[in-house]
């Protein structure tokens, strides 16, 4: 009698781990780097700099540069923009903006992806709370990466958390339709695909040494987005505000295992 073997999400072991763990500070350091010189007057493509310079400093590669064409080390996100924002000298920040940046590196052939969201200055109250649901939706997924869970038991993790959150804060939030997360190692985008919202129960298994990008994407409005014609901008379709928050995750036999941390 024959049986199939149920799909398991990737997994690499704890050496590759280690490295992986390396690259991802890598993108952590340039996130940290990025933010410190996000004022008033600066434009995103400066920030782009700062970041490149912090990766190549550092040895390793930006993942997003030339990546399908993309001309930035960075994603520069801002306000209704919720990803794939191109970094440009004529984006010029001003208080109370929300900016939203994804970042990645190669080091050694293995990839870090990770992104936050954070304000010019004083947010308003409902950019602040849109950013921290976000947040919190990524650690209610983040949580969701253990040993013998299924892929989509993160997906409805991540929407749980958005949910909860929609209760914490007394206010909707939308949850961007057709984006999500991805497997990441030798390679920035792998399968599977992780949605941001779900049925639970279902999909591959996740194993000791799993590897995800976990990414949600929330609005102060709709799920609906449109992308510009330079063909990477993604920005929603009512004007509402978006945030994104990324890490990248391994699953351990001590539970979930953040590869993209950030120095204080």
């Amino acid at each position: 009698m024959g049986f199939r073997k149920r799909k398991r999400v990737p997994f690499r072991s704890a050496g590759e781990l280690d490295a992986m763990e390396a690259a991802g500070a890598v993108v952590g350091a340039a996130l940290v780097a990025v933010r410190a010189a996000a004022a008033p007057g600066v434009s995103t493509l400066e920030l782009d700099e700062v970041a490149e310079t912090v990766i190549r400093q550092s040895g390793a590669v930006p993942s997003f540069k030339g990546y399908h064409g993309f001309s930035g080390s960075i994603c520069s996100s801002v306000n209704d923009v919720v990803v794939h924002g191109i970094p440009s000298s004529t984006v010029i920040l001003a208080e109370g903006d929300l900016v939203s940046i994804d970042c990645g590196a190669i080091l050694d052939g293995w990839h870090g992806d990770s992104a936050w969201t954070f304000g010019i200055g004083a947010l308003s109250k409902a950019d602040a709370e849109l950013s921290e649901a976000t947040r919190l939706s990524m650690e209610a997924g983040i949580a969701a990466m253990i040993d013998g869970a299924r892929l989509t038991d993160i997906s409805h993790a991540i929407e749980t958390g958005t949910h909860d959150a929609e209760r914490k804060f007394d206010r909707a939030f939308g949850i961007v339709d057709g984006y999500g997360g991805h497997g990441i190692g030798r390679e920035m985008h792998m399968e599977p695909f992780l949605a941001n919202e779900g049925a639970p129960g279902s999909g591959p298994l996740l194993v000791v040494g799993s590897t995800l990008a976990i990414e949600p994407m929330l609005t102060l409005g709709t799920t609906e987005t449109s992308v510009l014609d330079d063909d990477w901008t993604v920005v929603t379709d009512d004007g509402s505000r978006a945030a994104h928050w990324e890490h990248t995750v391994a699953v351990t036999a001590d539970g979930p295992r953040i590869l993209t941390n950030r120095p204080s």
